[in-house]
């Protein structure tokens, strides 16, 4: 006879535990406090009569059969979720859920044009957008609130240790421009040392781009202090203050375009470009959907490309 079994929450909560190892990060994913995190864990060690976490002054870590349980519990848990949003969707009729994250430095510009596509072709497919650094979409994809994000690079952006359970799909490459409408560079071609020689817009100290910019300005003369004129958490925000203040920002060429800034940018002398990737778990309960939507979007780009070639 089967005595007493874990509850789900503690098998979630032991989950989390098994990928951070860390009783005060777990607790802080969970949303519960450490003590109330604490006392699931040894609750769920009590039901099954065998020792999960090893604890010590030193910190924590999984014992044999925690790293064993966690690999079981992990897919068992997948596949219930699996069921379950099956049995709710048996009914094809019923309206399916799309969470879509969009790294903030990329722009979710393009956005209204998927969205319109599909309220034409598939009314019972709606999207929830967010807008997110990555950082914010790693946690969001680990936590399985984000069904497919759109970021630059796709790796950068997935949980740590498991790229096997995602899959990325490349749709474009960003070329970078200087955007700087009320300056007049030189030449049509700019050179890093003339846009670090004029007031600057970046991002926010942590955000991902930031670290993209400092790889491309490497190797510039260290004489050359750059003037932060402002940093801001959106491309739309350097759009804008560019268009008032007499600044430049690296910002998508494709962006600027959409947005109607028909000058005002330059073509950087040393390339830059940013590779634009969806990326979203293989295993997931709306793969099907998720898949529509990346086909449609693989699509779209590359019609686009046709169109620039003819």
């Amino acid at each position: 006879m089967i005595g007493e079994l874990p509850s789900i929450q503690q098998m979630e909560c032991f989950i989390i535990y098994g990928r951070v190892q860390n009783f005060t990060r777990a607790a802080k994913e969970a949303n519960i406090t450490q003590s109330a995190f604490s006392a699931q864990m040894k609750n769920l060690e009590n039901t099954l009569g065998v020792a999960l976490i090893q604890r010590s002054k030193r910190g924590s870590h999984l014992t044999e059969a925690g790293e064993k349980f966690l690999k079981s519990i992990t897919a068992w848990m997948e596949g219930l979720h699996r069921i379950v949003y099956e049995l709710q969707n048996i009914d094809e009729t019923q309206p399916v859920e799309l969470n879509v994250g969009i790294l903030r430095t990329l722009g979710d510009i393009q956005m209204n044009r998927h969205i319109a596509h599909f309220r034409q072709t598939n009314k019972n497919l709606r999207f929830n957008i967010f807008d997110l650094e990555t950082d914010q979409i790693n946690r969001a994809l680990r936590d399985d609130r984000l069904d497919v994000v759109s970021t630059y690079f796709a790796e950068d952006s997935m949980p740590e240790g498991s790229a096997d359970e995602f899959e990325s799909a490349h749709f474009c490459w960003d070329n970078l421009v200087y955007y700087a409408p009320l300056l007049q560079p030189a030449s049509a071609l700019v050179t890093r040392e003339e846009i670090l020689s004029e007031p600057i817009v970046i991002y926010p100290k942590n955000y991902f781009m930031n670290k993209t910019f400092r790889r491309y300005f490497q190797g510039v003369d260290a004489g050359i202090k750059p003037v932060v004129s402002a940093r801001l958490s959106t491309p739309y925000a350097m759009v804008y203050y560019c268009q008032q203040n007499e600044a430049g920002a690296l910002l998508p060429e494709r962006l600027l375009k959409t947005l109607g800034c028909k000058d005002g940018w330059y073509e950087l002398a040393e390339p830059l470009r940013a590779d634009a990737c969806l990326l979203y778990k293989k295993n997931s309960p709306k793969i099907r959907q998720i898949r529509a939507y990346v086909n449609y979007v693989l699509e779209s780009f590359a019609a686009e490309q046709d169109k620039r070639k003819e």
